[in-house]
């Protein structure tokens, strides 16, 4: 009964009042977004305050509008670094009741001062929200919503969506309007919502949030599809202008590179003439300057299709192998440290280890799916050499959470691997010594 009537009260309060949030997007040392949603166009303002503190501030007021599907972003600003605060909506000058307490954070100016401060990252990737009038005959594709409680019970500080966050269905991709009330959708699924209220996130596309199946660069609607993207979520930076999602954002200690496999990429069977790109020569020529130049402890490239695997099954990198060994022969060639990928698409998990000769081993940790149907390796990818058969999750809906600890000199990432329960299927500790 206590459930029914919570669940109630909260479907209550954000169908009543808001559409869908609100959401935190990124955080820095001083300001944070926040992403909301209206009904109807509204005036829209945050309150917040540091925890403990009787003071209080008001952010900038908003309104929302129609074009921009009711959609606000607003930037709390002049915060103290390492702190977290209070906050509530204000639409209309009229305070929004939600049945949690909303927190959001900033990080910590600890450079030069102390070591990092520990952290938790959430990562998973495929994300089916049912509907009836879209979904394809026969079993729901979609289920196990109570997995977003899992999730924040594990009260990550970051959360990382890695792609096919939502679902486009063949009445949504053709137009904007489509993918706007597709995503308004999924975003309105009342067990997400604690989760997008106190965790900070983070996102990458794939095909299913970028256009049809397996969609490629020449998908007629991408430049819609982008803006959507950039509607609907809070990153902090796009780094080529009117082109794909590429971006980055350090946190602590660890710098997460946010890398495009749809903008750039040539069709699957095109193989005969024209580049066969899949991060494309513009975006790849970045990254690696990027991951050259960057200081960070661990540098953890988040893409929506395998690396590592070097099976050439469905969309995975290996199937662009010129490409593929382009990118793993310069990181090596460069001598980068501290390299590892986050992917997702397969609907299952599994960790791929690369090793390489007189350096260190790269990663590639596969997490998915959340809501999607699950889904299993192709019998050729046990036989290879990259494959820690120890990590294969198949026929669960899972998610993951990464904890950063210890030293500066001697950083652990503990990867954990839990099911739509909050249940512990396996861990690994990689320290940051091990990727040098």
């Amino acid at each position: 009964m206590k459930k029914i009537l919570f669940f109630f009260l909260f479907t209550s309060s954000l169908f009543g009042q808001i559409q869908s949030g609100p959401m935190l997007g990124y955080s820095e040392m001083n300001e944070v977004l926040i992403w909301v949603q209206t009904q109807k166009a509204q005036k829209v303002k945050i309150k917040y305050s540091e925890i403990g503190s009787n003071l209080s501030e008001f952010t900038e007021e908003i309104k929302s509008d129609k074009k921009n599907g009711f959609i606000v972003k607003i930037i709390a600003e002049n915060l103290k670094s390492g702190t977290k605060y209070n906050y509530e909506v204000f639409l209309n000058g009229k305070k929004i009741t939600v049945p949690q307490t909303l927190v959001f954070q900033t990080q910590t100016h600890w450079q030069y001062r102390t070591d990092p401060p520990n952290f938790k990252v959430a990562i998973g990737s495929c994300v089916y929200i049912s509907e009836t009038a879209t979904d394809r005959p026969g079993k729901s594709y979609g289920a196990d919503y109570n997995i977003f409680k899992s999730i924040s019970d594990k009260k990550p500080d970051v959360m990382i969506w890695g792609g096919d966050n939502t679902y486009y269905r063949e009445t949504d991709w053709n137009t904007k309007k489509g993918m706007m009330k597709r995503m308004t959708h999924t975003r309105s699924n009342p067990e997400m919502q604690f989760l997008l209220g106190n965790t900070h996130n983070y996102a990458i596309w794939d095909d299913h949030d970028f256009g049809s199946n397996d969609s490629d660069r020449s998908f007629w609607q991408k430049r819609e599809s982008l803006e959507v993207f950039k509607t609907f979520w809070g990153n902090p930076n796009y780094i080529f202008e009117n082109e794909g999602i590429t971006g980055t954002t350090n946190y602590n200690d660890v710098q997460f590179f946010f890398v495009d496999d749809r903008w750039w990429k040539a069709p699957n069977e095109r193989k005969a003439t024209g580049s066969r790109d899949y991060f494309g020569e513009k975006q790849m020529q970045w990254l690696l300057d990027a991951l050259k130049s960057s200081t960070a402890t661990f540098k953890i490239v988040v893409n929506g299709g395998q690396v590592i695997n070097p099976s050439k099954v469905f969309e995975n990198m290996s199937t662009y192998d010129t490409e593929r060994n382009y990118l793993i022969e310069s990181i090596t060639k460069e001598k980068i440290n501290g390299v590892l990928f986050i992917s997702g698409d397969r609907h299952h998990t599994a960790m791929h280890k690369l090793e390489r000769d007189g350096t260190y081993p790269l990663f590639d940790l596969t997490v998915s799916p959340i809501t999607s149907g699950p889904a299993k390796p192709m019998p050729e990818e046990f036989e290879t050499k990259t494959i820690l058969k120890e990590t294969v999750v198949e026929g669960k809906r899972n998610f993951g959470i990464l904890e950063f600890a210890g030293t500066l000199k001697e950083r652990i990432m503990k990867i954990s691997i839990f099911d739509k329960d909050g249940a512990l299927l396996w861990s690994k500790d990689i320290k940051s010594s091990e990727l040098k």
